[in-house]
């Protein structure tokens, strides 16, 4: 059901992940941030050197024709794990794919690399997803982080009140 993304995937998956967040195709899905920023959700280069660097492995779920339908990123950073470029086919959303993705990645962080927790960074307007996460064990804490404003990589602003907050996750003692 899951496997490691490789640098053939990258543009089936900067294709996934801005159909889940950019443009009118997101707005079929609950994760849509088009109201928010308007580009590109994920850096082709930036995606490629995830694949390959070491402590961090893309997550994959390809449906029965092999094309790619939810992918995370998951990595060792600061002794935590951090999942981010969380992404469901739009279509799909709703149906327990994207838990099940989010639990693999825990399980990586937790019982492969024996990190005591989890940790991603949310745009704190972001309020259902936000409590997605919360319902999921994850925790508001107070730690906010800029928005790239200028760094087209990851997207153009609509707002100019966009941040993250960071969320965070403990496993507690690894089975």
């Amino acid at each position: 059901m899951f496997r490691t993304a490789t640098p053939l995937d990258v543009p089936a998956l900067v294709n996934l992940v801005t159909s889940a967040y950019r443009g009118e195709s997101s707005r079929s899905g609950w994760t849509t941030e088009a109201d928010l920023l308007d580009g590109a959700r994920i850096d082709p280069d930036v995606l490629a050197r995830d694949i390959v660097r070491p402590d961090s492995r893309v997550v994959v779920i390809d449906g029965a024709d092999g094309r790619p339908l939810a992918c995370a990123h998951v990595a060792i950073e600061d002794g935590f794990g951090y999942f981010g470029m969380f992404a469901v086919d739009p279509t799909l959303q709703g149906r327990g794919t994207g838990d099940a993705l989010l639990r693999e990645c825990e399980r990586i962080a937790r019982d492969e690399w024996r990190l005591p927790g989890m940790r991603m960074a949310v745009i704190d307007v972001r309020d259902a997803l936000i409590a997605f996460y919360v319902r999921r064990g994850y925790r508001r804490t107070g730690v906010h982080k800029p928005f790239p404003y200028g760094d087209t990589r990851f997207g153009i602003p609509r707002r100019e009140d966009l941040r993250f907050e960071v969320l965070e996750k403990t496993f507690g003692v690894a089975p």
